[in-house]
């Protein structure tokens, strides 16, 4: 009994082989493309021409679990049915060409049986997180609530517009010649804890990179992490020092806010509830609160009477008639 069975060649090509009592038949290349649903579920699309006695299917369907190759390629780890027909596993060549809030986004180059070259998208839906070791994750989205986990397993780094970029190189397809590529993540900071920073993605999404850290340090122009990557084939994590300039101030419709300067000049604040007390210094001794339930922080920061100007001037008079005050974020002070 005849049977069919396929292969990936290094053009991203399907190449279909059907064999008789374990012996060759035929050998076949079968342009076309493959493609990704909503829920992240992979199929090739043939455009070629099919005889009539060929009984090849004009798209064929693979199920199985994504993952993230050292090379930065996909990979899709198939299942019991389908490696009836293709073997344990694919591997796609391409490159990532962006990190959206929800979504990751896959070119894959081809060449036709004519030789003529192409490029296609994969646009690979779910949403972001760190994992553990602080490295980026992108948890793909599948069906019935499942999901599959791509690992960027190099270190990131911080540009001067305080936003996440994670850079890789490799190999390109054609010209075998290696080439770095970056992704930034577009969004801003927050902090919830002392020794967690936050990385919110633009819009609104689930995504965030939730990093563990060590204590922050607050001072009157920056705010201050040290973050561990647990990289590949490192024995100690990768250390990241996150360094956001920007300025404190104090606002009577808000609360103690950080501002921080993003790219194009755009300015984002991280708001505080905090307890205040002036100090012999004649300065102000914040303990810091978070701006969601107001828990402690664990967070102190002292600010001198000078980078209290605005409102905090009309805060410092109130303090210094009653030594104490509360802060309280989104709802302004008390007094």
């Amino acid at each position: 009994m005849e049977r069919v069975r396929y292969e990936i060649d290094p053009y991203n090509r399907l190449i279909v082989r059907g064999t008789k009592s374990d012996l060759p038949k035929f050998r076949k290349v079968l342009d076309g493309r493959f493609e990704v649903d909503e829920k992240n579920n992979l199929s090739y699309r043939i455009k070629s021409p099919l005889s009539e006695d060929e009984n090849i299917p004009h798209s064929i369907s693979l199920a199985g679990d994504w993952s993230l190759t050292k090379e930065h390629e996909l990979k899709l780890t198939l299942d019991k049915e389908s490696r009836e027909t293709f073997g344990d596993q694919i591997t796609l060549s391409g490159q990532i060409l962006d990190a959206g809030r929800d979504s990751l986004i896959f070119s894959v180059a081809t060449r036709s049986a004519e030789g003529a070259e192409s490029t296609h998208i994969l646009n690979l839906r779910g949403w972001w997180r760190a994992d553990g070791s602080n490295r980026l994750s992108f948890y793909l989205r599948k069906e019935n609530g499942r999901y599959d986990i791509l690992t960027f397993n190099g270190a990131w780094e911080i540009n001067k517009d305080h936003c996440v970029v994670y850079t890789y190189k490799k190999a390109a397809l054609i010209r075998k010649k290696s080439e770095s590529h970056s992704l930034i993540f577009k969004g801003y900071w927050d902090i919830r804890d002392s020794v967690r920073i936050s990385y919110l993605l633009d819009g609104d999404t689930q995504s965030a990179f939730d990093f563990k850290a060590s204590a922050g340090i607050l001072a009157g122009s920056y705010v201050k992490y040290e973050i561990g990557i647990g990289a590949r084939k490192r024995t100690r994590p990768v250390k990241r020092a996150v360094t956001l300039s920007g300025q404190w101030k104090l606002k009577k419709d808000a609360g103690l806010v950080f501002e921080c300067e993003y790219e194009n000049g755009k300015v984002r604040g991280m708001v505080f509830g905090a307890d205040a007390e002036l100090t012999d210094k004649d300065t102000v001794l914040f303990r810091l609160r978070d701006s969601v339930d107001n828990k402690d922080l664990g967070m102190v920061l002292e600010l001198s009477r000078k980078v209290l100007d605005g409102d905090g001037e009309a805060f410092f008079r109130a303090l210094a008639s009653k030594r104490e005050l509360a802060l309280y974020a989104g709802a302004a002070w008390r007094w």
